[in-house]
């Protein structure tokens, strides 16, 4: 089997996985009847009621000229979306866009695949480089959508990649641009820490100073912005003078020429994993405001305390100076400014390791990488999840119940700093702004907040403020890695849903003052909402929203917590 056959073959089992865990589609006995074709299958059923699809046992049956069947071994993703299209309910032109996604995301794939290697060698790796060995969203079939990005821009600015860029620095005349920081940071301190102090050696003091990604000036500034080029409102300085490494996210980059330096989140003009890659005005005006609200927060509370922050700690804010009326498509509105965020690398201690949280997720050609890392500790497989969850949960737990504050704790948004022993030892929370909610509900511990408007700090009651937890990550991290650790012979699922059962209830019988706030996040619930990541593209189409609409639930899913 050819590396492409195969990771072909593995993106159409996740599709129909995901579909029938999203009730998109609903097979009898493992069979798919889509009309004039049908599909077979072998799966197991998962905790939430998830689908898990074996690669090798899908099969495509088409009725002969005779009337009789025939039936072939089926690997294409295309071929089963277009099959599957009338009963989905989707158009000729989302079918178009979503085969763009997922021959996009099987590119990705098969690059990733030929230059995959061992536990071993990643065991090693700066977390920075990590990012790119990683292989996407567990839950999100077209990953690797990325709209607008061509062939060559993926070998030189994807994750996978693996390859250094430089920033372009620009300069936006004051009136058009605004920098904002905490109140430890003036606008002149960010841009000499992060170029020195005779960068440039340019006498632009009416001028904001910003990076922009190399593509985005290429694709999105010279010709969006070609007027304000012309009349010099924007002067376009050079190369900043460090390396950075997309993320898994592609817009957030990384200093790994000094990282010391901040992470930059940038503005990309492409769509990727269901929503266009920007950076909306209200985020860069509120992320230093919210960050400097969480860290009174953190510095006043001992659970929070063990954990690390990465602030949003600076910002530049740039309007167009026509497209920033109402109505406006927010992929045109988005498309310059940026985020400073605090880096990892001075959070820490001699002899510590991190890694970003999806990276127990990876599977390399010698198997999970989450099972080198239990090896590697030392620790029995048991003693080193029970620390996972222990170091994620118990934050988490206590932000929403104490606090009323949910942050979006997906597997980019997470860090895993490991003591010396490789033993799980804290959490790194970050990409804070636009993910961050606060209950309906007053909570008196959270202070006075920073802004009520309700695109910064959306206010949402507590059975939403759970579904962060339930979808970021019991569903997208944890209900995954449980798979892979009862694959690997390591951890039962039973044993493993009964430990994070075990941490919900610590919490719950530590603090029963919150008793009312537990009843109502409701997490050993007999079910949860559904919320069909996957169904929302196709439901969305491709066509231009001026904003980013939420994703409706659609029915019921069992908990894996909930004991009768």
């Amino acid at each position: 089997m050819t590396v492409w056959t195969r990771c072909s073959s593995e993106l159409l089992a996740k599709l129909i996985s995901q579909f029938c865990t999203e009730n998109l589609l609903q097979p009898v006995d493992n069979r798919l009847d889509l009309g004039h074709v049908s599909y077979t299958f072998s799966a197991t059923r998962g905790a939430f009621g998830s689908w898990r699809v074996a690669p090798d046992s899908v099969r495509r049956t088409t009725a002969g000229i005779l009337g009789n069947d025939e039936s072939e071994i089926a690997t294409d993703p295309v071929q089963f979306l277009v099959d599957a299209a009338v009963v989905l309910g989707i158009d000729g032109s989302t079918v178009a866009g979503y085969v763009a996604e997922l021959s996009s995301t099987l590119a990705a794939d098969v690059r990733m695949a030929t230059t995959a290697v061992d536990q071993s060698e990643l065991l090693d790796l700066h977390h920075s480089r990590l990012e790119g060995h990683l292989t996407g969203h567990p839950l999100l079939v077209a990953n690797k959508g990325r709209l607008g990005f061509s062939a060559e821009d993926s070998a030189r600015y994807a994750p996978e990649a693996r390859t250094p860029l430089r920033l372009v620095w620009l300069a936006v005349r004051r009136g058009l641009a605004e920098f904002r920081g905490t109140p430890d940071l003036s606008e002149h301190a960010v841009v000499a820490r992060e170029l020195g102090h005779d960068a440039f050696k340019a006498e632009l003091d009416d001028y904001v100073w910003l990076p922009c990604h190399p593509w985005q000036l290429d694709h999105v500034v010279r010709t969006q912005w070609a007027r304000e080029l012309a009349s010099g409102e924007i002067v376009v300085l050079g190369e900043g003078p460090d390396e950075y490494l997309p993320t898994q996210s592609i817009r957030t980059m990384v200093n790994i020429s000094q990282p010391q330096r901040y992470q930059v989140k940038l503005p990309l003009k492409i769509l990727n994993t269901s929503v266009y890659r920007g950076i909306p005005t209200h985020c860069t005006l509120a992320a230093p405001m919210i960050t400097q609200w969480l860290r009174g927060l953190w510095q006043r509370d001992e659970v929070l305390r063990c954990t690390e922050l990465l602030g949003e700690v600076a910002s530049v804010t740039v309007r167009h100076p026509q497209l920033s009326a109402a109505g406006i498509p927010y992929q045109w509105t988005e498309t310059l400014g940026c985020i400073w965020r605090d880096p990892l690398d001075p959070r820490l201690q001699p002899n510590e390791s991190a890694w970003p949280l999806a990276a127990v997720l990876h599977v390399t050609p010698s198997g999970p990488l989450v099972e080198a890392l239990i090896a590697k500790s030392g620790a029995d497989a048991r003693a080193w999840v029970a620390q996972l969850l222990s170091v994620l949960l118990k934050p988490l737990l206590h932000l929403m119940h104490h606090y009323g504050i949910t942050v979006n704790p997906h597997g980019e948004n997470l860090a895993v700093i490991c003591g010396p022993e490789g033993l799980p030892a804290r959490l790194v929370i970050k990409d804070l702004v636009d993910d961050i909610n606060v209950s309906t509900d007053p909570v008196v511990a959270r202070g006075i907040e920073p802004d009520s408007h309700d695109r910064v700090l959306p206010r949402k009651p507590w059975h939403i403020l759970r579904q962060y937890l339930v979808d970021a990550l019991l569903l997208g991290v944890l209900n995954p890695l449980s798979d892979l650790l009862a694959d690997a012979g390591l951890l039962s699922g039973k044993e493993f849903w009964d430990m994070v059962r075990g941490e919900v209830v610590l919490y719950t019988d530590q603090h029963p003052e919150y008793a009312d706030r537990l009843a109502a996040t409701g997490l050993l619930d007999e079910t949860f909402a559904r919320y069909p990541l996957n169904g929302y593209r196709l439901t969305l189409g491709y066509a231009d929203l001026d904003t980013r609409p939420p994703i409706p639930a659609t029915g019921r899913i069992p908990n894996p917590l909930h004991r009768p």
